[in-house]
């Protein structure tokens, strides 16, 4: 234990989470990661521990930035609540209204709101597609607006691990002008002093911890087509994964980097009725289209029961997936990383790993963490 590189703030009453959070460390259970809790936005945990580099060499640190993956589609969603906010996109319109190729092969009535769930049918990228197409963003949303669904439209999600960040990012520029990556640096990330990036300027590439993957593959039981589309082939997800060029491409759905403060001040604007700190960031009419389920059911690609909101995972009874508010919505990120806000206790919380698990969406990590927070409430 003494050796172990573990510092950060903790609050009084709240020693069990810390606790936790060193014994994942001695248990073997992590390498490197970062852990920030706020309530009502003031910080009650904020803690690195373990080391940023797969040698164990150099120790996790307050700057060290974590990949946390498909957090990245939480953080999205607030650049997309915020549009909304301000007039910018509605929810219920056509994502073709916007966008008119989308509405290709019977997708034209298929919302932002729907797109934004999970439910256009586009999870992956079926046949002739490269790992490397991925890097060229307008080649990849002419290929989405043009695709016909997977599945018929209206017969509920399948969870689009890659594909969600170019559907939700053209519609961002359609709207607005700017990408979701330029409209979090520049609108929510550099004025709030925000370490959290979609699109990782070069310098700041030297701080990115290193991750290790997973030693054993997720389960997901009997494998269907739109599990092995999405997740199993040569193209499912962008080649140069860790490298500088995957660092610097802006994909809102999978390539965020981050700390675990950013993520709990970020998501905190979901647990304080749509504030960062004063600033109105999202407004009491757009909050509750913001975070509403919108499907829930069993999802065609991950094999669970969910509930989606636009761009959230969303708690909800029999499916509670980040702690016991009904209200509680959050994102998990592949290898374990995890971000969400309560609403009714104002929790907001953040976990970034650099030491990847295979589980989907409940990393055994996160649910001790979790479960020492409500403890301590």
């Amino acid at each position: 234990m003494n050796s172990l590189p573990l510092s950060g703030v903790c609050a009084q009453g709240f020693e069990p989470v810390r606790n936790t959070f060193a014994e994942i460390f001695t248990d073997g259970s992590e390498r490197g990661a970062s852990l920030a809790i706020l309530i009502d936005g003031e910080v009650m945990i904020d803690l690195v521990g373990g080391y940023a580099d797969r040698a164990q060499s150099q120790p996790m640190t307050s700057e060290s930035l974590i990949p946390v993956f498909s957090c990245s589609k939480a953080v999205s969603s607030l650049v997309i609540a915020k549009a909304v906010s301000e007039g910018k996109l509605d929810y219920e319109q056509s994502v073709a209204s916007l966008w008119p190729e989308f509405a290709a092969n019977g997708k034209e009535a298929v919302t932002v709101g729907e797109a934004l769930s999970h439910q256009a049918g586009l999870c992956a990228i079926p046949d002739d597609w490269a790992a490397e197409d991925w890097f060229d963003w307008d080649k990849t949303c002419a290929r989405l607006a043009a695709m016909k669904p997977l599945w018929p439209l209206g017969e509920g999600s399948g969870y689009h691990p890659v594909s969600w960040g170019y559907i939700a990012g053209e519609i961002i520029i359609r709207a607005t002008g700017r990408t979701i990556g330029t409209i979090l640096r520049e609108d929510l990330c550099a004025p709030n002093k925000i370490d959290f990036w979609i699109g990782l300027p070069d310098s700041e590439h030297s701080r990115v911890a290193q991750t290790s993957k997973p030693t054993r593959m997720p389960n997901f039981g009997q494998l269907n087509e739109f599990q092995q589309l999405a997740f199993m082939k040569p193209w499912s997800s962008p080649g140069r994964r860790g490298g500088a060029a995957w660092r610097r491409m802006e994909i809102p759905s999978a390539n965020g980097h981050g700390t675990a403060r950013a993520m709990a001040e970020l998501i905190s604007i979901y647990a304080q009725s749509g504030h960062l700190d004063t600033a109105l960031m999202v407004d009491e009419t757009t909050l509750p289209m913001a975070t509403k389920k919108r499907i829930c059911g069993q999802d065609r690609v991950l094999p669970h029961e969910l509930c989606f909101g636009a761009g959230l995972i969303c708690n909800a009874p029999g499916k509670l997936v980040y702690g016991p508010g009904l209200r509680t919505i959050g994102h998990t990120g592949f290898g374990g990383s995890c971000l969400f806000a309560d609403p009714d206790t104002k929790v907001s919380f953040g976990f970034a790993t650099a030491k990847q698990d295979a589980e989907l969406v409940r990393d055994d990590r996160v649910r001790r963490l979790i479960a020492a927070l409500y403890d301590c409430l």
